[in-house]
């Protein structure tokens, strides 16, 4: 079949099914261009809780899925496929947070979006990287802070903020893995263009960059000075959104995929929509728990 076909299919079963579908700039260019609403974590959540239909299909990865359902009781959230995880996600599991949290008492507990349902729940708060910095610095200056689980970007807050945050040793292994040699290679070979990196790169790279912030702060920036060429450190797919809004922009790609987020496909997304499923759900009492530190970052974030 073709992907013309496919699209039109999927279109019509979100008409026929008051079905809404939601995409992670991190997609691959053709899921993004049959989305009904494309950003990054934060702004994914702030338009599940805003949206009136019966069905969010989440083309993004499993905690986001998760998050969709528990600001969503009354919805059936979707994903096209279950496997797609999260290597930062995984790297903190409930049970080794709350031993954490046990050998350190009276420590607020600040957890990356990218996590558990479980871990949330164990949270004072959640924050994305789109509005970590201004959620960290409301909290109390005396305050002991855990921070989890990325290391990268819990330093990168650190040295922002002047706190001193215990850091949970995991990473996000598509940021983690860009290399200041490669880095260093392109702006050579580009002297002209300015870096823009993700706060979950590695120090050397964030220390080599112009620009760092979420994946909606980068593509705002290119949106707002479109004359300029960029090298840009984050995930692969971000390019799709910039050259759509700026077509003449120039972006060295650094041709780094997110595994997981590029699993969903066009026919996935089309049986999801026929089966209505896989379902994403979370149990009612662990809901609850996880929805108060979620609740409180959007909140915030206003």
């Amino acid at each position: 079949m073709q992907d013309k076909d496919i699209k039109q299919q999927i279109r019509d079963l979100c008409r026929q099914k008051n079905a809404v579908i939601m995409a992670h700039y991190y997609q691959s260019p053709d899921i993004q261009q049959v989305a009904d609403f494309i950003g990054d974590s934060l702004a994914l959540a702030q338009q599940a809780q805003r949206t009136d239909a019966d069905i969010i299909v989440m083309c993004g990865v499993h905690f986001m899925a998760e998050t969709a359902a528990i600001l969503c009781p009354d919805k059936k959230v979707l994903i096209p496929d279950v496997a797609a995880g999260c290597s930062l996600a995984d790297s903190c599991q409930a049970a080794d947070l709350r031993a954490w949290k046990e050998a350190h008492p009276g420590h607020l507990v600040v957890s990356y979006v990218n996590t558990s349902a479980a871990v949330k729940a164990l949270s004072d708060i959640v924050v994305t990287s789109g509005n970590a910095l201004k959620i960290v610095n409301r909290l109390p200056q005396d305050a002991p802070v855990l921070f989890g689980p990325d290391r990268n970007l819990g330093r990168y807050i650190n040295e922002q903020t002047g706190r001193q945050m215990d850091l949970w040793n995991g990473c996000c292994h598509v940021h983690d893995r860009f290399s200041l040699e490669h880095l260093l290679k392109l702006k050579a070979e580009n002297p002209e263009a300015l870096v823009l990196s993700h706060p979950e790169c590695r120090k050397e790279i964030v220390d080599n960059s112009d620009v760092v912030g979420s994946t909606a702060v980068l593509i705002n920036y290119v949106k707002a000075h479109p004359e300029k060429a960029y090298i840009v450190m984050t995930a692969d797919g971000v390019d799709y959104e910039i050259c759509r809004a700026c077509p003449g922009v120039r972006l060295i790609n650094t041709e780094n995929a997110c595994e997981y987020m590029r699993m969903h496909t066009l026919d996935k997304l089309l049986r999801c929509l026929q089966t209505e499923s896989p379902v994403v759900s979370v149990e009612a009492e662990l809901a609850k728990q996880a929805l108060l530190p979620i609740q409180k970052m959007l909140e915030w974030s206003k």
